[in-house]
């Protein structure tokens, strides 16, 4: 009975360790799926925040496209007034070129001011063109520095997100090895008691084995005390008796060697499986735990105070965004209305005044037409 029990607890601890090998395996893989999904998570959000760039500027570039198409058209259509307003100019230069001979010196007088005043508004347009496309290059470059300033949040923004999901996900794995630790030192006290029984009950029959021996000698010495008294018959038969005995006495010898070394395996059975014996361990490894728990609470207070920041940078720059537009909105109208304010009534626009000489010319043409006839 005792040697089964002892083959069935030998081959238990074969089983344990088998299982212990592969438990660790299995941890092994675990751990290297997780820092595998840990680096495919930040490349999805790495892909993520490059697809919304990309995004972002191909809606920045059809936007660019739409007002290139509009500035187009208005280029058209001030094309073609330029392209009417100089065959008039050709009409009316021929018409002064008939007229040479007939006008008087006053209408030489006009057509030669005329061709001055457009030249001025021409030379002014051109000047504030210009002044305007600087501005409107300066806006840009600000414009573009803007939108470099967001970008590099929002990508800061990305980055810390990611790396705090990551740390809750290595919060939750560090829960669950400290749940498994604990189920661990529950399975090995469960060992512990099963082994402490099995030591009793050994002791139990080493303790029983020693009462026998300890009766057969008691049995031996009262046949000794007899010994005297018998007769030669019975001598043979106290011989055949004490050859038995010492058989007995052997077969015990080798049986108490025998539960010697089922004792020996047994304390070497406990002493791997009692958790007394190694206390330094385990609380090693919960102690390490509980400072890594506490790291990565730092890590996380940081990171969300880290994002705090970010997030209120974020908010001050598109306030800051918001009134930059909004001043230059207030400063080119207090332009626009300054120019207007400056400019005197009587200056005309440059369809205006070709509308009024070409009235002027046909009112001369009327009033020579008769003097030739």
């Amino acid at each position: 009975v005792y040697m089964q029990r002892t083959c069935e607890l030998e081959e238990e601890l074969r089983r344990a360790n088998a299982v212990r090998a592969q438990l660790e395996a299995h941890k092994r893989q675990v751990q290297e799926l997780h820092s595998k999904h840990g680096e495919e998570a930040l490349k999805a959000e790495k892909w993520q925040f490059e697809y919304k760039n990309l995004k972002e500027k191909f809606e920045a570039l059809v936007k660019e496209k739409e007002r290139l198409i509009e500035e187009r058209e208005a280029l058209r259509e001030a094309n073609e007034e330029l392209r009417c307003a100089q065959v008039q100019q050709k009409f009316l230069n021929q018409a002064d070129a008939i007229l040479e001979d007939i006008s008087s010196p006053m209408d030489n007088l006009a057509a030669e001011i005329m061709p001055a005043e457009l030249k001025e508004t021409i030379v002014r347009l051109q000047h504030e063109n210009k002044m305007l496309c600087a501005q409107e290059v300066s806006y840009r470059q600000q414009q573009a520095e803007l939108q470099g300033l967001l970008e590099e949040s929002n990508r800061s923004k990305n980055q810390l997100e990611a790396q705090q999901r990551l740390s809750q996900q290595q919060i939750s794995e560090l829960k669950a090895q400290v749940d498994e630790l604990q189920r661990t030192l529950q399975e090995q006290g469960s060992k512990a008691e099963d082994s402490s029984l099995l030591k009793k009950k050994l002791e139990e029959h080493l303790e029983k084995l020693h009462e026998a021996h300890a009766e057969l000698q008691k049995k031996k010495e009262c046949l000794d005390e007899l010994e005297p008294k018998v007769d030669s018959n019975t001598a043979r038969k106290i011989d055949e008796l004490q050859q038995t005995l010492k058989k007995k006495d052997e077969d015990m010898r080798a049986m108490e060697e025998r539960y010697k070394r089922y004792m020996d395996k047994a304390c070497t059975v406990i002493k791997k499986l009692d958790p007394k014996q190694q206390p330094h361990v385990v609380p090693l490894e919960i102690q390490a735990l509980k400072n890594q728990l506490q790291e990565k609470d730092k890590k996380i207070s940081h990171l969300e105070s880290d994002f705090e920041k970010t997030k209120s940078q974020q908010e001050q720059e598109e306030k800051l965004i918001i009134t930059a537009w909004y001043n230059m909105g207030l400063t080119l109208h207090q332009r626009a209305t300054e120019k207007r304010s400056s400019n005197p009534p009587t200056v005309q626009s440059f369809l205006a005044q070709q509308r009024l000489a070409t009235n002027t010319r046909r009112g001369h043409l009327s009033r020579t037409q008769p003097l030739l006839l």
